[in-house]
């Protein structure tokens, strides 16, 4: 794996907490010494499970980093940490963290679902609620609240970035895709976009499933795959859906186009380089070239023992971002910390070549992501470095919303 020199010591005395986001408390601010209290709710059970623990292991070592760096506007930052399980349980565990733990924000969440049940939560509380896994158009649409930001990227992002990449291989006019999708709002959401890109592009549609979130056998879907012959076979999967479906794929000798709308490389490491193949949206990964970027590979490596995948990468910046914003918004209140983030000022270092910000007409984070290409098998040195990169997308001669542009999910009213 490639990295940077810079060691962790280093990396806590002028890294990315300290220069890339600008933590540091203003001379100011530094009086406050009550501590700012973040809650972080996110699943680390179920087939959900192995992003959250990366979700969590990233906002650990940022608050880390933030609390080495001077706090947050002069707060220590103390973390309160919970596994949201499923909606209804990630509703009652927000509400306590407001009621008797009295955080004064909620970062974390990877299920759709739970982002809106935990967005209704901090709304009635007026606190701000930082999206870092959920993928759903609609959080960013019609179920959209003044106090929801998003860190991760939406769905519509991920096709319009995946799409382009599938034109340029000549695979969607007049090309049979075969969809698989989970069987939970994110899948609706993103084959509800998928299915957008495909009508405006002509590609066709030759079969689709919904799938069990709790589903381990695709045996029968893969039969159905073999019958159909499609040109490409497009996953709306998550968690370890992906995985299992990698290792049946190659199980069944099937070698068709490979891809999908919506991808974490943490189900390419658990599927391995015999099983991992396709190109796949990625909103950041491991192997970007950026001092910034490999600083953070290079701390979070010699704290955890292993590179961090993307989730990680999400909480991690929720974090830093958060931190800044207190800082500079002088406030932890909900109010307070909108109106900076919606701000032209509140603009983000994200480990990327270009800047960051939150759309102020539906908080989505503005930013690059890429494309991963799994490496032939015989080319793979280690068990990380399994896929090679893209340079980022949207082009540099593009705008940043590109992307972010004919997006499903009905109309945000903040």
């Amino acid at each position: 794996m490639k990295t940077t020199m810079t060691n962790r010591r280093g990396f806590l005395r002028a890294g990315a907490a300290g220069l890339a986001l600008g933590v540091a408390a203003p001379a100011y601010l530094r009086a406050q010494g009550a501590p700012l209290k973040i809650g972080h709710l996110t699943p680390t059970t179920g087939f959900l499970g192995p992003l959250g623990e990366y979700a969590q292991m990233g906002i650990k070592l940022a608050v880390d980093h933030i609390n080495a760096n001077g706090g947050a506007g002069g707060r220590q930052v103390e973390l309160i940490m919970e596994d949201s399980v499923n909606p209804q349980t990630a509703s009652t565990k927000a509400e306590r963290m407001f009621e008797r733990d009295q955080v004064d924000m909620i970062i974390g969440e990877i299920s759709s679902a739970s982002c809106l049940t935990i967005s209704q939560v901090a709304a009635r509380y007026g606190k701000v609620f930082v999206n870092t896994g959920g993928n759903s158009d609609s959080l960013r649409g019609q179920d959209c609240n003044r106090y929801m930001f998003h860190v991760e990227t939406q769905n519509s992002m991920y096709v319009n970035a995946e799409g382009q990449y599938f034109k340029t291989q000549d695979m969607v006019e007049g090309k049979n895709w075969y969809m698989m999708t989970a069987d939970y709002a994110f899948g609706h959401d993103l084959l509800a976009a998928a299915k957008a890109f495909l009508d405006t592009n002509g590609g066709q549609i030759a079969g689709e499933d919904l799938v069990p979130t709790d589903a381990t056998d695709f045996s029968s879907y893969m039969l159905k795959i073999r019958q159909a012959q499609p040109d490409v076979v497009a996953l709306n999967l998550a968690g370890t859906q992906i995985t299992n479906f990698f290792k049946q794929y190659g199980e069944f000798g099937l070698d068709f186009t490979l891809g999908g709308f919506g991808f974490d490389t943490v189900s390419a490491w658990a599927a391995g380089a015999q099983n991992f193949r396709g190109t796949w949206p990625n909103v950041w990964n491991h192997l970007v070239q950026n001092d910034a970027s490999q600083a953070f590979v290079q701390a979070f490596t010699e704290a955890y023992g292993k590179p961090p995948e993307n989730q990680a990468w999400g909480d991690y910046n929720a974090g830093l971002i958060m931190a800044r914003a207190v800082a500079e918004a002088g406030d932890a209140g909900g109010d307070a910390l909108v109106d900076y983030l919606e701000s032209e000022e509140a603009q983000f270092d994200l480990m990327k070549n270009r800047k960051g910000y939150f759309r102020p007409s539906d908080h989505q984070l503005i930013q690059e992501i890429y494309a991963i290409t799994a490496l032939p098998a015989d080319e793979v040195q280690n068990e990380y470095d399994i896929f090679t990169t893209s340079d980022p997308l949207p082009g540099s001669d593009e705008p940043l919303e590109t992307l972010a542009q004919s997006v499903t999910g009905g109309t945000c009213s903040l």
